[in-house]
């Protein structure tokens, strides 16, 4: 077998297959179909200090190739996770990477705070979604708010720190870069694309919230782009996501500069997704002759 393992920001994985926040709970439901110690690390449900119910339904539905959701962050809150569902996580065999959201720069801190002296291995900050201080405008739509919110966050941190990228942006690298500046250990990328459906029958938005987030194979160009695009521009580790579904994609993703890679909406129509995956880039490497997965990180060889 080839090496498979991965160092991120000083973070050892067995593997550089993770599942994606949002997409795998915290891990107990998947796991009575197979044991979660055999992937290299899970992004849990993103949290926040509050307990928060989501948004009303119909909050989610399929679209070709992919599915658009308005789900609202339901989650059980900070104390909860902690006290519930991370001693379960962390008498596994896997990396935790907890996922953080907020309102303000405040909750951010707060819920950072919370976290240090646990036993997660690593923090990723989802930027996307509305700052309420700010009218509105999202953390992650540009260079001076992520610079801004990396930082803060930056002061009080004491994991590993990832950033979670929004691709509703005009120029992804410049906001990774701001990231990097402002003391980002690691990018992760990319999150769901806004999008909408109508039903041409009642003529209402087809989510309740007029709007979601796309995601699942549709995106997956797009995020490979848009890896390929940071991996020339920061110098700091990126963890690919956005549609990936089988392990192809993942070597697609690792040649465009993703050292890791995470897994979400693929999980939805095939829970052994992940396994397959792993099981699919090891032969890869195995048929290439690669005696380390690390070797394919960032090879292609753009015209």
């Amino acid at each position: 077998m080839a090496n498979l393992s991965v160092n991120i920001a000083g973070v050892e994985f067995k593997n550089p297959v993770i599942t994606a926040s949002g997409t795998y709970g915290f891990g107990r439901e998947y796991n009575e179909f197979f044991p979660i110690e055999r992937l290299g690390g899970i992004s849990c449900k993103g949290t926040t200090i509050e307990v928060r119910q989501g948004n009303p339904p119909p909050r989610i539905a399929e679209t070709p190739s992919g599915i658009i959701n308005s789900v609202g962050l339901q989650n059980p809150g900070i104390e909860r996770f902690i006290k519930e569902d991370l001693p379960w996580l962390l008498n596994r065999d896997i990396i935790v990477i907890a996922n953080i959201a907020g309102r303000t720069y405040e909750d951010y801190c707060t819920a950072v705070e919370m976290l240090n002296d646990t036993g997660v291995n690593m923090i990723e900050l989802n930027i996307s979604c509305p700052n309420v201080k700010e009218g509105g405008v999202t953390f992650g739509t540009s260079s001076g708010g992520v610079e801004k919110i990396t930082s803060l966050v930056r002061r009080v941190c004491k994991k590993p720190l990832i950033v979670k990228l929004s691709p509703n942006v005009t120029d992804i690298s410049e906001i990774a870069a701001a990231a990097e500046c402002a003391g980002a250990d690691c990018i992760s990328l990319i999150n769901t694309i806004t999008g909408m459906r109508i039903d041409i029958n009642t003529r209402r938005p087809v989510l309740r919230n007029n709007t979601g987030g796309l995601s699942g194979p549709a995106v997956f160009p797009v995020a490979v782009r848009m890896v390929w695009q940071v991996a020339n521009r920061v110098k700091i580790p990126i963890i690919g996501m956005g549609g990936i579904s089988k392990w192809q994609d993942t070597v697609e993703m690792m040649l465009a500069g993703a050292s890791a890679v995470q897994i979400g909406t693929a999980n939805f129509t095939d829970l052994y997704t992940p396994l397959k995956v792993i099981e699919g880039l090891d032969k890869y490497l195995e048929k290439n002759s690669i005696a380390d997965v690390n070797d394919i990180v960032g090879k292609v060889d753009a015209w």
